[in-house]
């Protein structure tokens, strides 16, 4: 099995790393400050808004970072208020087949649409991440229902159409319901309303926050890191911004920079969204007793409804990558209870379903999670499941999840979204392994994450190229981050080039740590150790 991203596995802990405003969808006090010839006008509100048809963003402004291409579904996580007394964290893709692909681009249209694209739809989301990558957030509105509050931010706009204060939430509002929906489509409709934002107030730490976590959201993440820190040096206190940098730094593999980072968001901003950022770091450098505590300090600091889910799942996700499913089903039912359409909770219960070998039920679940959001995790997640279930499988099923994220990626990558990890991971497994290893390349020479070399090195290894993979497999697994899918493909590629001692001990640590990591990965660690006696 293709390991998650950051951005996947978090709901955006990647795209994860979503942070919540606290804002109502208008601001209070939110001022106009605008030059006089920089007034919206209505069209420009309907331009901005639900109904504009998706595409490329407008041009950039002079001396803005160009927006280029990035990667798959990241951003801020959740948010709330620090427990009192609690201490701070710190002390705490594939090869197209034209005919298949088309008619999956039809089935994930009516995917989306029947799943809550369109206005007036329920709340969920993945994201995840990030990873974010990808997290996920639940919910950029204090309002909680999201298309409610666009739709009164926009109405709002119409008739103060200087208030660049909420021409930046709109603008956060659109990144946020790309990523609970799984539609890149409006992505475009985010950066022309955050670019009116700064239009009418150049250099608004809000709307250049905004264009941070956009940036992050299309895996820009070098974009991201840029106008983070043009946020902060407007506001040093500014939450979203803060997160907004460390997430950057993490999905570029700076790791010691975003565990700095991560420390400086703690003493000015302690609270929910930089205590989950604080852990993932954590967790990446292997120390999970600390994420664990810390992530249980936020926990018993959310007080809101979506901060528990957040929080909770966050939780679910950190002890099912150490093999606890009993404590990830519980966390991930706490977070269920705070909100039934939670979806990465959703998702990660399934996952734990699966592992604990309730099949029916994890593909039941996960079929829910796609129907809302058909993102290429779920997908090649659910196709698995397909595969393994019953002693023939369910091929012809799992060809269609895996066929919907061809179609989720050309979609992606038409409103600008890098999708080359996408690619790469699920195209290894399950489609052209000379695009994935293409698309592997690409994504590395962009950035050098654990997330990234094992891609690299699983898609060198499909590829035949394993002297070549073998010393990604190992950087992959450096930082000693805990993930069983890395040993698993560090193993496999130590088989192939004769270190046939470390290949077993690297397969024993992935089924000792996580022994339901993958339905198909799992049975294939076992079947290779069984053969390497």
């Amino acid at each position: 099995m293709a390991p998650r991203t950051h951005d996947e596995e978090t709901g955006g802990r990647d795209e994860e790393t979503r942070a919540r405003t606290g804002r109502p969808a208008v601001e209070p006090g939110a001022s106009s400050g605008a030059p006089a010839d920089a007034e919206a006008t209505p069209a420009d509100v309907r331009d901005a808004g639900a109904g504009a048809p998706a595409g490329p963003g407008p041009e950039r402004e002079a001396g803005e970072p160009a927006d280029e291409p990035a990667d798959e579904p990241h951003g801020p996580r959740g948010s709330g208020n620090e427990e009192a007394g609690a201490p701070r964290a710190a002390r705490a893709g594939w090869r197209r087949r034209s005919v298949r692909t088309a008619g999956c681009a039809v089935l994930l249209a009516v995917a989306l649409t029947g799943g809550a694209i369109a206005l007036g739809a329920d709340r969920g989301g993945t994201p995840v991440a990030a990873a974010a990558s990808d997290a996920v957030d639940p919910g950029v509105l204090a309002s909680g229902n999201l298309d409610a509050g666009i739709a009164a931010t926009q109405a709002h706009l119409r008739a103060q159409p200087k208030d660049y204060g909420s021409w930046a939430t709109l603008g956060l509002a659109y990144v946020e319901q790309a990523r609970t929906t799984a539609d890149p489509g409006r992505y475009p409709q985010a950066e022309k309303a955050l670019k009116r934002s700064l239009a009418l107030a150049p250099g608004n730490d809000q709307a250049l926050a905004g264009r941070a976590a956009l940036a992050a959201a299309r895996h820009d993440f070098a974009h991201a890191l840029t106008y983070a820190d043009r946020a902060l040096a407007q506001n040093p206190y500014s939450e979203r911004a803060l997160c907004s940098r460390i997430d950057a730094l993490v999905e570029l593999g700076r790791y010691d920079e975003a565990s700095r980072a991560a420390d400086t968001a703690d003493t000015r901003k302690p609270g929910v969204p930089v205590f989950t950022r604080y852990a993932y770091v954590r967790e990446l450098r292997g120390d999970v007793t600390t994420a664990r505590r810390v992530l249980g300090q936020a926990l018993a600091g959310a007080t809101s409804p979506g901060d528990v889910a957040y929080v909770a799942t966050q939780l679910g996700q950190l002890v099912w990558n150490q093999g606890d499913y009993a404590s990830a089903l519980t966390f991930y039912a706490r977070a269920l209870a705070a909100d039934e359409t939670y979806l990465p909770a959703l998702e990660g219960r399934a996952r734990a379903q699966a592992a604990t070998g309730h099949r029916a039920e994890a593909i039941k679940g996960m079929e829910t999670v796609v129907s809302r959001a058909p993102l290429p995790g779920p997908l090649v997640e659910l196709g698995e499941l397909y595969e393994a279930r019953g002693a023939a499988g369910d091929p012809a099923r799992a060809r269609d999840q895996y066929a919907l994220v061809d179609a989720w990626i050309a979609l992606a990558r038409a409103n600008g979204v890098d999708a080359d990890l996408d690619t790469a991971l699920a195209a290894a497994e399950h489609g052209d392994r000379a695009a994935a290893l293409r698309a592997a390349r690409a994504e590395w020479g962009r950035r050098h994450t654990v997330h990234t070399a094992d891609a690299l090195a699983w898609a060198l290894h499909v590829n035949g190229q394993d002297r070549q993979a073998l010393s990604y497999a190992r950087q992959a697994t450096a930082t000693g981050y805990h993930n069983a899918a890395f040993l698993f493909h560090r193993g496999m590629i130590e088989l192939a080039t004769g270190h046939a001692r470390d290949g077993r001990a690297s397969l024993k640590a992935a089924l000792r740590l996580n022994p339901g990591f993958s339905p198909l990965g799992a049975a294939a660690a076992r079947k290779a150790l069984e053969a390497a006696k």
